[in-house]
């Protein structure tokens, strides 16, 4: 243990040395470890950060520098990401297996630089090997800097509210059997609020979550979706919430009875407490409009107010959208809107230098030699965008990027900027549901101002995908339903004050445009943050290169990465 507490004082002490920030420096020790949990009437044994399922929370303000080593006592392999963080020139940290790094290995350790920017808001982390996010998470809570305050109101509270999902079996069980098969791996066994299911799952009622409020206050909810595989509903009965910002950037106010959440994303919700003192149930139930297996289950957790009252016999439950209502998904999308103030302002590209067009699509594979596969015969699953299944690579991208003096020709190809054979993507009844391999990225010039179109298809399983981009928050410029039209859908664009976010629903059957400055060198992964479908291939890495400077250059890679074996 000296040994390994001088390394990693050593590592700390490098990396400040090393950092530039003009913030103040935070550091953390997390272990990784797998840790027992009785939930449902059954213990499993899952991976965990210090023992706690969320995991620990990171507070920092605004521009400061966050310094997190991570020990793996696990069995295996991870790494970890910091979700929405930007981290100017600096993608050795950002935690992508196989991207950025390889996994700190079991019985190893790396210390992550957290450079915060321009983010505020909160954000969250979590593992991004396998499937091992799915107990390996938690928030981050980016205050305000210093001398500067939230653009309403100071709340009496702030309480961080992350969703999850739960499996009895051990995850990576479910991820293995999966990939043997080729086929949709099994839903999890329950939702949870902050670690817990709630009282509709056995054995579950008396460990409920509950949100002690003091009528007249008003609090400040941080809300984390860190669900595998579904997109959510979420409700509290009887009270209305006024969202205030999005993936660690501020948005108009506006009030709603229902939050529409994809895994990924983060809501800052302001709650009033103005409601008669009694019990009043949150509510978390999935959206899903498509045929693919689902977890159809229903958290719940509690709102109780202080002081003195009879605990009601009947305790008020919240209404719903309907579980396939894609018109109510899309509704509370379009209110989602940036401040672009004095205090706050955007600055949307509108001069398009590097257009794309990205149809986004669930397919098949032949499996080899015809044996070990189980769906619609010798077939397995597969999903892609443009018709590429990304191939994750043995070694780290970046890592081998920058040893090949910022070239990547001899190991990856250029992903085209539309898809090989135009059809109508959403109305196709004779495409091929076939899709090729191969590792296919993007490549953009330090400057270009990008445009990027995702298209949903009627090839496959259709539904909603949350499209996230590493390295970058991004303008969602405009959203609809059917084909895109690029003689007129970009004339309804929204380039005043779109919202500034990192990760998107792009709806079933549908599109949605993004645009963003590429002004963070670096090699940056894009994916769907449904874990089946990237584990499937819907992802890509998008590859930033270098300005003329060394300020708009990428920096180097830190003293220690972890090896690649």
């Amino acid at each position: 243990m000296g040994l390994i507490s001088g390394f990693l004082g050593f590592m700390i002490l490098g990396s400040l040395l090393f950092s530039k920030a003009e913030g103040a420096t935070h550091n953390y020790l997390w272990v990784v470890k797998e840790t027992n949990f009785t939930k449902l009437c059954h213990t499993s044994t899952i991976l965990t950060v210090n023992d706690s399922f969320p995991g620990p929370e990171i507070h920092a303000n605004k521009g400061d520098t966050v310094f997190v080593t991570v020990q793996n006592d696990g069995p295996y392999g991870i790494t970890i990401h910091w979700h929405g963080v930007r981290m100017p020139r600096n993608p050795w940290s950002d935690g992508p297996e196989y991207i950025t790094q390889c996994p700190i290995e079991s019985g190893g350790n790396f210390t992550q630089e957290i450079n915060l920017s321009t983010e505020e808001g909160t954000l969250w982390w979590h593992a991004h090997s396998d499937w091992s996010r799915a107990t390996v998470h938690g928030a981050i809570k980016v205050f305000p800097a210093n001398g500067t305050s939230y653009p309403y109101d100071e709340p009496d509270g702030d309480q961080t509210i992350v969703f999850a999902s739960w499996y009895k079996s051990n995850v990576m069980d479910v991820l293995n059997e999966s990939l043997q098969t080729g086929g949709d791996p099994n839903v999890s066994d329950a939702y949870t609020i902050n670690g817990e299911p709630g009282d509709l799952y056995a054995c579950s009622n008396e460990t409920m979550y509950s949100l002690l409020v003091e009528k007249g206050k008003t609090y400040l909810l941080r809300i984390v979706n860190s669900i595998l595989n579904e997109e959510m509903f979420f409700a509290i009965a009887n009270h209305n919430m006024t969202v205030v910002g999005s993936d660690g950037a501020y948005v108009k106010p506006f009030s709603t009875d229902y939050l529409f959440i994809t895994p990924g994303q983060t809501m800052d919700v302001l709650l009033t407490a103005n409601q008669t003192a009694s019990y009043y149930y949150m509510v978390l139930t999935p959206f899903l409009d498509t045929d693919s297996s689902y977890d159809d289950t229903t958290s719940r957790a509690l709102i109780k107010y202080s002081g003195n009252y009879t605990t009601p016999s009947t305790i008020p439950t919240p209404t719903f959208p309907n579980i396939s209502d894609s018109i109510s998904a899309q509704l509370f999308v379009v209110r989602l809107k940036s401040l672009a103030d004095a205090a706050h302002p955007i600055s949307v590209p509108k001069n398009i230098t590097r257009q794309i067009f990205m149809t986004v699509s669930v397919n098949l594979f032949a499996c080899p030699n015809s044996t070990g596969c189980t769906v619609d015969g010798d077939n397995k699953l597969a999903a892609s965008l443009n018709n590429n299944s990304f191939m994750t690579p043995s070694t780290s991208l970046l890592q081998e990027y920058y040893d090949s003096n910022y070239n990547l020709n001899d190991l990856v190809a250029e992903l085209p900027n539309k898809p090989p054979t135009p059809f109508n993507y959403t109305t196709v009844v004779n495409m091929s549901a076939y899709t090729e391999e191969g590792r296919r990225v993007i490549t953009l010039n330090y400057g270009d101002e990008v445009e990027i179109v995702f298209q949903g298809t009627n090839i496959g399983a259709t539904q909603n995908h949350p499209m996230h981009l590493h390295g970058y928050s991004f303008y969602l410029v405009g959203t609809g339903a059917g084909d895109f039209d690029n003689g007129t859908d970009p004339g309804r664009f929204n380039l005043v004050d779109p919202p500034e976010v990192n990760t998107i629903a792009v709806p079933r059957k549908g599109w949605s445009a993004i645009r963003f400055k590429a002004e963070n060198p670096g090699v940056w992964f894009m994916h769907c943050h449904f874990e089946r479908h990237t584990i499937w291939g819907m992802s890509t890495a998008v590859i930033v290169k270098n300005g003329a400077t060394n300020e708009t250059s990428m920096r180097p890679p830190p003293s220690f990465m972890p090896p690649c074996s």
